[in-house]
């Protein structure tokens, strides 16, 4: 995964609800309504929250009917932890990290 990519993901997790977010959805699926009751925001601001973590790949979505359900992307988790497991260790080759 080039650098690129996860300043991005950084960049999404840099909000203290999206970090809440990705906790609850670590634990299981969770539909849209869910998560504003357990936040208490309105429907907009989740919607900016959830889309910033969509676009980033960190979470997925699944429509059923008129609820979309998110879970979290294990993937790019995985990626994650890959990251910070090799910072400062020599093992990352990114391509964009080669023109500093």
């Amino acid at each position: 995964m080039e650098c690129k990519e996860y300043a991005v993901m950084f960049k999404a997790l840099s909000d203290v609800k999206r970090v809440c977010i990705i906790q609850l959805l670590t634990k299981e699926k969770l539909c849209g309504c869910e998560l504003l009751k357990a936040f208490q925001i309105t429907q907009p601001t989740l919607s900016h929250h959830m889309r910033i973590l969509v676009d980033c790949e960190l979470v997925l979505t699944q429509k059923r009917g008129k609820y979309a359900y998110y879970s979290i992307n294990e993937n790019k988790i995985e990626s994650l932890k890959t990251f910070f497991t090799t910072v400062g260790t020599g093992q990352h080759a990114c391509g964009s990290c080669d023109k500093f």
